[in-house]
């Protein structure tokens, strides 16, 4: 019995832990971030991603993408991922906020 109160309590504890890592994931975005970020999307990304996110001639449209994935977000604007360039050298993480602030409101 002493092992499955063990595990129960690991169980609990991983469980507890995922849900933090997904509360910090659902952080509030500000007006002012939703700003930066249309300002950065139309001068940075409108070329590729297309002027509203969606139906590119030549990128992923990013009305695909599930909008509950902050890190996936961060990781692939910040180090690239297929044919997209890494923007970590050229952004500042809160330009890359600001990014995902104007992506997950839809933003137009």
């Amino acid at each position: 019995m002493p092992t499955m109160k063990f595990l129960n309590v690991v169980t609990m504890g991983l469980a507890l832990a995922s849900a933090c890592a997904s509360a910090q994931d659902a952080k509030p975005v500000t007006p002012e971030q939703v700003k930066a970020g249309t300002e950065i999307y139309a001068s940075n990304c409108a070329t590729c991603h297309g002027n509203r996110m969606k139906n590119p001639e030549w990128a992923i449209d990013l009305a695909t993408i599930p909008k509950d994935d902050r890190q996936r977000f961060i990781q692939s604007v910040t180090n690239g991922k297929g044919n997209m360039p890494p923007w970590g050298d050229v952004l500042k993480p809160a330009d890359i906020e600001a990014l995902w602030a104007y992506f997950v409101t839809g933003h137009q």
